[in-house]
């Protein structure tokens, strides 16, 4: 073999390694990104959770001292014998 045929088989691995690898690099970088917006999307859900229940225990508290002074009584049906 010349020396120009070793040099370019050399050259011609190299880059072909060197793109394998590159994109075995991204591939790994995609799936660590997507994996963090599911743990993003997790904390986001829980906190959501959090927040609803908190606001949930509000409304309790408030209820529970609206009873204490206002009776509160079932919601009666319209009358439709009026009509």
């Amino acid at each position: 073999m010349t020396r120009a045929a070793k040099a370019t088989l050399t050259i011609s691995a190299a880059i072909c390694a060197f793109t394998v690898y590159g994109v075995h690099w991204l591939q790994f970088k995609e799936r660590d990104d997507m994996y963090q917006g599911v743990l993003k999307d997790e904390a986001r859900i829980a906190e959501k959770k959090r927040q609803r229940e908190a606001e949930f225990q509000e409304s309790m508290k408030k209820r529970e001292l609206y009873e204490r002074y206002q009776e509160v009584g079932s919601a009666k049906e319209p009358d439709t014998a009026k009509q």
